[in-house]
């Protein structure tokens, strides 16, 4: 039996329907669907059984017999406000499952984020040592929280204190794909322009507060959920050395880029507007960032990254612009 947390939200969905495409079924679901809708995120997918974020220490108290455990629920707006909430579910969820694991010797992997990096003057190398962790310095609460568990995780090896046999923390970048509908005000720039044009508009970008970077050319590590999905999967099965692991395309990309991007996919000359940053994004705005993925290539995973252009195309084509838009 494989845990599954957060499996109705964006990435969890994709990654079921990946699990059920490799035959497995045996999941054990934990999430809370909310009236979002995000039962729709499941509806095509076969699991073992469904676990309530409120049952989830109950339920690993009876010490199930479980092969892994893929920790991605988590509070992932950038823009949250109730640390108290925010650290419930992004700091001390994670710490009972890590000591679970580490008692009854089950991997690992959890959902870290770029958001960590903060503004980016220490790059974005993913260095899982206590004394670079210490450097960083999230510019928001959501960055801050995953933070806080990655320097636990990384201080309980340093000490040696126990630990998972294997363990994992994925520094997802920007990523973009299927089943984000109910992320609302959180979901990608490409579900946002694409139904902006389609509705007739033009893509709305935010115009830029420094003079260095022009409108439109703040940039992003966007990456498509399926190789998210396919890095999850391959550590699942070759259970490469434990650490944390930037996990992104590996290339910046514009916004600007991505908004053509869209337009190509749409069959459809570009129209852009700027309009100006909103006060609540502007103190923890991010203009660039870029994974590097060299940790991840020693380690062993080859396959390419999806191009912007091949996975823009692929999410508006298959799934934006179709009767049925859930995977």
């Amino acid at each position: 039996m494989l845990l599954l947390t957060g499996a109705s939200g964006f990435i969890g969905s994709n990654l079921v329907a990946r699990l059920n495409e490799t035959g497995r079924n045996d999941v054990i679901l934990c999430d809370d669907l909310g009236s979002e809708g995000k039962w729709r995120n499941l509806q095509k997918h076969e699991f073992h059984d469904f676990v309530p974020i409120a049952g989830l220490g109950a339920f690993l108290s009876t010490k199930p017999q479980l092969s892994g455990v893929i920790h991605l629920g988590a509070n992932s707006s950038t823009i949250a406000t109730d640390g108290d909430e925010v650290l419930e579910r992004n700091f001390a969820c994670s710490v009972m499952l890590w000591e679970f694991c580490a008692r009854q010797g089950i991997p690992l992997l959890y959902a870290s984020s770029a958001a960590t990096y903060g503004g980016g003057e220490r790059g974005f190398l993913d260095d899982d040592s206590p004394d670079f962790l210490a450097t960083l310095r999230p510019i928001n609460l959501y960055g801050w929280s995953k933070h806080a568990f990655d320097r636990r995780a990384a201080r309980d090896v340093a000490e040696g204190r126990p630990t998972p046999p294997r363990w994992y923390g994925l520094k997802f970048f920007n990523v973009y794909g299927p089943n984000e509908y109910h992320k609302t005000g959180m979901h990608s720039a490409v579900l946002t322009f694409t139904e902006a044009v389609l509705a007739g508009g033009p893509a709305r970008l935010f115009g830029s507060d420094r003079p260095d970077i022009p409108d439109g050319a703040q940039s992003r590590d966007f990456v498509f959920v399926d190789d998210i999905c396919d890095v999850m999967l391959w550590m699942q099965s070759v259970a490469p050395p434990s650490g944390l692991y930037n996990l992104g395309s590996g290339r910046a990309r514009s916004f600007a880029d991505l908004a053509h991007a869209v337009f190509a996919a749409l069959g459809q000359e570009p129209r852009v507007e700027y309009v100006p940053m909103p006060e609540t994004l502007r103190v923890g705005y991010q203009y660039w960032t870029e994974a590097h993925l060299g940790k991840l290539r020693r380690a062993g995973y080859n396959a390419p990254m999806t191009s912007l252009e091949e996975g823009v195309a692929r999410y508006v084509r298959g799934f934006l612009t179709t009767h049925d838009r859930y995977r």
